[in-house]
């Protein structure tokens, strides 16, 4: 009996999933992807499968690993989605199957108590303020108990407590074997947890991280996986980037000489002088390069295009991005040099003091490590683009790959018998040339599953008439009173999505007294608090941008509308954008319709996928950028939309939200 034969068994009228689940309902969609999914496996090829909302596609691919035989990698996009598979999907199909199923969670290190640094901050317990103190002895309580180490297990503390840098490490700060507490370390436990299961559970930044270190040959944690599945694919060529990318920042840089200084203090007279002397260059060398780099990012802005490369700058939510230019890059290079020279300098000064210390010898090659990838991020490379950041008072000097679809087919699938990438977004016009292209992934195979949902009478499209340009200075003014009308007409009830923070701002204050809903406004309180607020307010309307158009789940009467401001285009002025579209352009294609068409298709249809969440769900998507009828890209657009019935009328609005039976609604 081959795989797929026991997966289409195990989904039947009569098998054992309609059995123990009341009122399970085999989903046609779900069958045929977990058949697929299961042949996958069973022959060795690489799967590219869009199931839309609706479809059951984490039963459709949990079953097939699960009855696989073989160590089975997940992968999930998002953390909420990780969670789900661990503690509720996975006992479920466990109870269902009556088998036992060995899976293991894994988190990236960072989200786990380093019992080294932890000892080592406990002995300075004396130079710690009194709120540090106080949470140092609740995370010791803690400590004392836990089996993970997992520092979610902690619910009150704070996302952003600074003392958590303390106590745990990451890869570049982590002793690994060399540490005195490795065999006690909650990373190795979750390894060994991990090496012992037949389903191991990651998210995309583990996963990324996992495969980056794997390339310099040390620090891996996830073991060797027969197959994996990638959920929420649409999003691995953003995660590759960053994880693939180098960068050098002011946080990074205070935390190495902040934990390089603590080890010179620990060292006795002469010994501990010389390392800190060897701190102090190291860190006015870095004073010196950020300030030279800022001066470097003015002078390449007062040049004309041509003499400065054709620098591109953008902004986002709380941040400023510059490109690099060629000259720029030679200007601070003096700088650059000065800092590795203090970086070798100390980590002499270090090797010669460590006999034995393994903190010191860790810190020598955290020394090694900043200078080689100082070295990457001031050297120009075509197959990189070199830009800064700036936020707040915060500078990064980064290098990120260009194009990513060699690192995500040798490093991300490798040599993996099988790998499954799936998502309810990854076709553009019912194709897949634009993720087979990013990916790499040009021989594999794909299936496109449509929606079990009845976007024809769950939803309405609505696409108000007359609006100015989405660039000129009245599409905001136009943009609230639109926003304005549809929440008088859903009673609130909506998620306002907006492409830049800017706009978001100008809408708010346009319709703050506008309007009499509650309104909620992205960048007043964390992203979990404005959730759970709007969740529990009634008639709520949430204003936010990039970070709330995937990933959000507001299933029910909460969420009636989702309305997109402008189409969400990647601004040309990111470095990185510019960057792709380069490369596209000088191979003779044509990056607006390869890719910023198919990039923007794939976010609209995330923040549209918000709305309907459940066969129950009825709702209102609008989108106010005239672009989508007025411009012959736009049918690209429409041709990958829900198939809800479309009006630019009002009324129409109303009537649909008025039938609450859900009988549908004719536009004739």
């Amino acid at each position: 009996m081959t795989l797929a034969d026991r997966v289409r068994a195990a989904l039947a009228d009569d098998g054992p999933l309609a059995v123990a689940f009341g009122g399970f309902e085999p989903r046609p969609g779900q069958q045929q992807l977990a058949g697929r999914v299961a042949d996958a496996f069973e022959h060795g090829r690489t799967l590219i499968a869009e199931a839309g909302t609706g479809t059951g596609k984490t039963l459709a691919y949990l079953l097939p690993a699960v009855l696989a035989g073989k160590r089975v990698l997940i992968s999930t996009g998002t953390r909420t989605l990780q969670d789900q598979i661990f503690y509720k999907d996975v006992p479920a199909l466990s109870a269902a199957l009556g088998t036992p199923i060995k899976a293991a969670y894994m988190k990236g290190r960072t989200n786990y108590l380093c019992l080294h640094r932890f000892g080592r901050l406990q002995e300075a317990e004396a130079a710690l303020e009194d709120g540090d103190r106080g949470w140092l002895r609740t995370i010791a309580e803690w400590a004392a108990e836990t089996a993970t180490g997992d520092r979610a297990e902690i619910e009150d503390m704070p996302d952003d407590l600074p003392l958590w840098q303390d106590v745990t490490a990451n890869a570049e700060q982590c002793l690994g074997r060399d540490c005195p507490r490795h065999l006690d370390c909650f990373v190795t436990r979750m390894k060994e947890r991990a090496a012992e299961s037949d389903l191991v559970i990651v998210n995309h930044h583990l996963l990324c991280a996992d495969a980056s270190v794997r390339e310099g040959g040390y620090g891996e944690v996830i073991p060797d996986c027969d197959f994996a599945v990638i959920d929420e694919a649409h999003q691995l060529e953003d995660v590759v980037t960053m994880y693939f990318g180098v960068i050098v920042g002011t946080h990074r840089v205070d935390e190495f000489v902040r934990d390089a200084s603590h080890a010179a203090g620990m060292l006795p007279g002469h010994e501990a002088m010389a390392v800190a002397a060897a701190v102090s260059d190291v860190q006015h060398g870095f004073r010196r390069l950020f300030d030279a780099a800022r001066a470097g990012l003015r002078a390449q802005e007062s040049e004309p295009a041509h003499q400065s490369g054709a620098a591109t700058r953008s902004a986002t939510v709380g941040a400023d991005r510059m490109t690099l230019s060629a000259q720029a890059l030679e200007r601070i290079g003096d700088a650059g040099a000065h800092v590795r020279s203090a970086i070798g300098r100390l980590e002499s000064a270090l090797g010669a003091q460590a006999g034995g210390n393994d903190d010191l010898t860790a810190l020598g090659t955290r020394a090694r490590a900043l200078s080689d990838d100082l070295r990457v991020v001031l050297t120009p490379d075509p197959s990189y683009v070199n830009y800064v950041e700036t936020r707040g008072r915060g500078m990064s000097l980064r290098a990120a790959p260009i194009e990513v679809s060699r690192i995500v087919k040798t490093a991300i699938v490798g040599d993996r018998a099988s790998t499954v990438l799936t998502s309810a977004t990854l076709a553009v016009e019912g194709e897949f040339g634009y993720v087979r292209a990013r990916l790499g992934l040009e021989d594999a195979e794909a299936i496109q599953l449509p929606s079990e949902f009845d976007f024809a009478r769950q939803a309405v499209l609505y696409l108000p008439p007359d609006m100015p340009d989405p660039r000129s200075p009245e599409f905001n003014r136009a943009a609230a009173w639109t926003i304005a009308e549809l929440l008088d007409r859903t009673r609130g009830r909506a998620f306002a999505l907006f492409t830049s923070y800017a706009a978001m701002r100008d809408v708010h204050q346009l319709i703050a007294r506008r309007v009499s809903w509650p309104l909620f406004v992205q960048g007043t309180a964390p992203r979990t608090s404005l959730l759970r607020d709007f969740r529990n307010t009634p008639n709520a309307v949430l204003l936010a941008t990039a970070s709330f158009w995937q990933g959000v789940d507001v299933a029910g009467d909460a969420l009636s509308c989702v309305i997109i401001d402008r189409l969400p285009f990647a601004s040309p002025a990111d470095p990185l954008v510019s960057a792709r579209i380069k490369v596209i352009q000088e191979r003779g294609g044509h990056a607006f319709h390869e890719y910023q068409v198919p990039l923007a298709t794939l976010t609209l249809l995330q923040g549209l996928g918000r709305l309907i969440r459940t066969k129950a769900d009825r709702g209102v998507l609008a989108i106010l950028d005239p672009r989508l009828t007025r411009m012959s890209y736009g049918r690209r657009f429409l041709g990958s939309l829900p198939p809800a019935p479309i009006t630019d009328d009002l009324s129409v609005v109303e009537r649909f939200l008025a039938d609450e039976d859900g009988r549908g609604l004719s536009l004739t």
